[in-house]
């Protein structure tokens, strides 16, 4: 089962998303963005904490 839940992304860093969707043949920007969640988090475990998280999305580059 999905679960599904919002979140605000400024229009600037949707925009890069929604061009990366299309070039990689995503049906969707959310279908993209969850691949990049998904590998981002990884190989970090169920106990990885808030801020290993954090640390491993802003060394990808999706957060500053």
């Amino acid at each position: 089962m999905m679960f599904k839940k919002k979140i605000a992304l400024d229009p600037e860093l949707y925009a890069k998303l929604s061009k990366l969707s299309e070039a990689q043949g995503c049906a969707s920007v959310e279908e993209f963005a969850l691949h990049i969640l998904e590998d981002a988090v990884k190989g970090l475990g169920d106990d990885a904490s808030e801020e290993e998280v954090k640390k491993r999305l802003r060394g990808l580059g999706y957060l500053e």
